[in-house]
């Protein structure tokens, strides 16, 4: 199961990026735009080395599956997926920002502004968790934590004119 785990995730980060490629070339044929793209490498970097970090980390100590944060992580990958499908075709990992459509108030984000960033960080915390990495967690969250401070700026700025 730990490397399962491991795999699911490379997997899901994958087929988000996917998703998230199709949907911006998309959304910007239909005369979308891209706000915040300057930090958007930083990010991918970033989230890389998450995981980088976890795979070396279960690799070299072959640690055992801490169960509580296992089911707190598959709680988390149901906000997940609640989130991107409330999105729909609005989903992507970039500031994508399409003048004339409304902003999606349905789903989670009828109750939170910014769901996905909730997601962001409990994963970032809970997955490295899962194999008792909390130095993993720990780092990640507050380079996250950075990241998102920029990020969100980025986005309600973006998302000011349609509010």
């Amino acid at each position: 199961m730990t490397y399962a785990i491991l795999i699911y995730v490379v997997l899901q980060r994958l087929m988000e990026l996917f998703v998230s490629h199709r949907n911006t070339k998309q959304l910007l044929a239909r005369g979308a735009h891209e706000a915040g793209a300057s930090h958007y490498p930083v990010m991918i970097a970033m989230h890389v080395s998450w995981i980088v970090a976890i795979v070396g980390w279960v690799l070299w100590t072959s640690p055992p599956v801490q169960s509580i944060f296992f089911l707190l992580f598959v709680l988390v990958q149901g906000l997940r997926m609640w989130t991107m499908m409330s999105l729909g075709p609005y989903w992507t990992t970039r500031i994508i920002t399409l003048p004339r459509a409304p902003l999606v108030m349905a789903g989670p984000y009828k109750y939170l502004r910014h769901p996905n960033y909730v997601v962001v960080v409990l994963e970032i915390a809970l997955l490295p968790l899962v194999y008792g990495a909390w130095h993993i967690a720990a780092v990640f969250s507050v380079l996250n934590a950075a990241m998102l401070w920029v990020r969100i700026r980025a986005e309600n700025a973006a998302l000011k004119p349609r509010r």
